[in-house]
């Protein structure tokens, strides 16, 4: 046991409920060539960012050396923080440019939590100074950079474990084991995905002066730069298309990840969306407030449907997934999963996992998503093992990418208000060269876009 870096206490700690060590290692999370001083930087340092970087620190005594953000409150607040958790106790370095970041510091693992805009310059800048990477969803905010993140992470041999950790959630792991794995729903013939939270900004604050702790010419970077009316991070950038992939870029991509993991789909056929600004006309948002999309494989249509405003169709299942066989349904979400038999037939049901009592520190975090943590854990230690035992992990880049694009494609044909068959050997839309265009979005200078 000389070589197993990750102490036992913290490892009894770390695991999930549902898995022991011998059942870790059977599924090839073994530690036995574990690098001492892993070295960690973190890209993004607001809530996100931190709180993933939380969990790594919880399953495994790294050595944080960097931190970057625009916003010098959140980075010496992070600083502060990390030098609190980490067995070191030492303060990382502090950088308002990553770049320079990575170029002072030869980096293991980088762990991006920027807005979605920044996420695929980061993450190829990050490989190409010999990181492996940590990136949270959506890894893109067009089809042609997560296809460049791809490539990079592929011509680099780089690990990229993407944020879609419900492939790594306790309850949703036993789903497929004991429902889809075992037959139970018989032939699989429609899914229905939807989130009903009120979560789009809605807002016209008025201009005002940049603040003198933010690099707002940073944080914009590639993206258009919008005149200045509010901090930016937190929440305010998610409701402009500038920044991100909206509401089904922003949701739907982990549901639909789920999905493909749970019935090991890949791209669509074809994808076909509706929707736009119905009903939250006031603001000045501009990302759509109701949306469906269809995304279409052989006899299977997965169906995503959004709103920002009125009731969820099912109370208990407001951000949710539903998969449709002839001998049951499973109904699953962040905190539960349902299998409801057709005619006779135990129903199964079983809930989230929480690790209170293995870290009762969680308690104490702001705003930290308690029934998301294990699975953020569990996705760490998959990270880890992926890196020191060469296997890719469980939400690799491929998978994170064929999530995301297809939500950007389900964007570009309410766009367009057409279907669209997307070529990922060929990178165009068939018999769509205006849809091809829009594969890359257009970079504000002096950035360049990574498939130019």
């Amino acid at each position: 046991m000389a070589n197993f870096n990750l102490n036992r206490r913290k490892f009894i700690q770390g695991a999930s409920a549902v898995l022991t060590l011998s059942a870790l290692q059977a599924k090839g999370l073994t530690f036995a060539n574990t690098h001492n001083n892993m070295r960690v930087g973190l890209i993004g340092a607001g809530w996100y960012g931190k709180s993933d970087l939380f969990r790594l620190i919880q399953v495994r005594d790294i050595n944080v050396v960097a931190v970057c953000d625009v916003d010098s409150n959140h980075l010496e607040e992070a600083g502060k923080l990390i030098s609190e958790r980490q067995v070191s106790k030492k303060v990382p370095k502090l950088y308002g440019d990553y770049r320079k970041m990575l170029a002072d510091h030869k980096l293991d693992l980088v762990l991006i939590g920027t807005p979605d805009h920044w996420h695929a310059l980061q993450a190829i800048d990050a490989m190409t100074s010999g990181a492996h990477v940590y990136l949270q969803k959506p890894v893109s905010v067009d089809v042609l950079e997560g296809e460049a993140i791809l490539s990079t992470a592929r011509k680099y041999n780089k690990k990229v474990q993407v944020g879609t950790q419900r492939r790594s959630t306790p309850h949703l792991i036993d789903a497929k084991e004991n429902v889809i794995d075992k037959g139970l729903l018989g032939k699989i013939s429609h899914v229905d995905m939807c989130c009903y939270y009120h979560m789009r900004k809605n807002g016209n604050p008025p201009l005002e002066p940049v603040p003198n702790f933010l690099d707002y010419e940073m944080w914009t970077g590639p993206a258009p730069l919008r005149p200045y009316d509010s901090l930016p991070h937190g929440s305010w950038w998610r409701t402009f298309m500038e920044y991100g992939n909206g509401i089904t870029g922003d949701m739907c991509v982990h549901m639909f990840d789920t999905v493909r993991w749970l019935l090991q789909l890949k791209w669509p056929k074809r994808v076909n969306a509706t929707g736009g600004i119905y009903v939250q006309k006031e603001g000045k948002s501009n990302i759509a407030d109701t949306q469906t999309a269809i995304f279409e494989y052989d006899e299977l249509n997965c169906i995503w449907q959004h709103r920002t405003w009125g009731d969820p169709a099912d109370p208990e299942y407001p951000w949710a997934f539903v998969i449709y066989g002839d001998k049951g349904t499973l109904k699953g979400s962040t905190m539960k999963y349902e299998f409801i038999p057709t005619g006779k037939g135990d129903r199964i049901v079983k809930d989230v996992v929480y690790e209170k009592e293995k870290f009762p520190e969680d308690l104490n975090e702001p705003r930290i998503e308690l029934n998301a943590a294990p699975a953020t854990r569990s996705h760490m230690l998959n990270l880890l093992s992926a890196i020191e035992n060469d296997h890719l992990p469980v939400a690799d880049i491929e998978e994170g990418h064929i999530s995301t694009a297809s939500c950007i494609l389900a964007n570009l044909s309410m766009q367009l208000n057409r279907p669209l068959i997307y070529d990922s050997q060929k990178k165009i839309c068939i018999n769509d060269p205006e849809a091809t265009k829009l594969l890359r979005r257009p970079y504000r200078k002096p950035w360049q876009h990574p498939m130019t």
